[in-house]
């Protein structure tokens, strides 16, 4: 997924998109670049919509058709309310589990990890970042690759790590389990979603 220079979309869609934007270097050059902005005009609901959809579609690292899929998917189920649905799918994605459980910096590193085969799903090795992790799956970092540097190096930062409730992490054994469903109450979203589902219900 071809992104840009990551400060440009940051300061577009908002600093929470990428971990590179959540910096002291790039709150100072927000500051100078808003100095020698000129004041912008609110943008319609059409721009909030699409601004919104942008911020998740970024923060996720998905492409336009794999959103448009989730979207089609969800508009088929019964007695799901949207919002939940679509939150459901982003976040049982395997780069997501994978960031949300600590054993990654960023999702964009999450999903590497995936690809290179470094992460198995009750045992087994999957490679697809965009798999959906069912509950009560273990989700661990395999034992050939427990020694690498990219681990031994984030094991220590895992106590800092706030994961959500629906995880249940063993830092020790690297490994969590999706022990439960997320939920709009208790997990931060970059974006709108209802304004996402708008956008595309146009």
């Amino acid at each position: 997924m071809l992104l840009g220079p990551r400060y440009k979309v940051c300061r577009r869609l908002g600093g929470a998109i990428f971990d590179k934007c959540q910096t002291q270097k790039f709150a100072v050059s927000e500051a100078r670049h808003a100095r020698s902005m000129r004041r912008k005009r609110a943008p319609s609901d059409y721009g909030k919509q699409l601004l919104e959809k942008q911020r998740i579609r970024f923060a996720y690292g998905i492409t336009e058709r794999q959103l448009r899929r989730y979207v089609r998917e969800i508009a088929k189920r019964q007695g799901v309310e949207p919002s939940q649905a679509l939150l459901e799918k982003l976040e049982s994605r395997l780069d997501n589990v994978v960031y949300r459980a600590g054993f990654a910096a960023s999702r964009r590193q999450a999903r590497q990890l995936v690809s290179h085969g470094h992460i198995a799903v009750n045992g087994r090795r999957v490679t697809i970042p965009s798999f959906e992790v069912p509950e009560n799956a273990t989700v661990a970092v395999r034992e050939k690759s427990k020694q690498s540097p990219l681990f031994t190096t984030q094991r220590e930062k895992l106590a800092r790590v706030s994961t959500p409730s629906w995880l249940a992490v063993d830092e020790a054994a690297l490994s969590a389990v999706r022990s439960g469903t997320p939920t709009l109450e208790t997990t931060e979203m970059p974006g709108d979603l209802s304004a996402l589902l708008e956008f595309y219900s146009r």
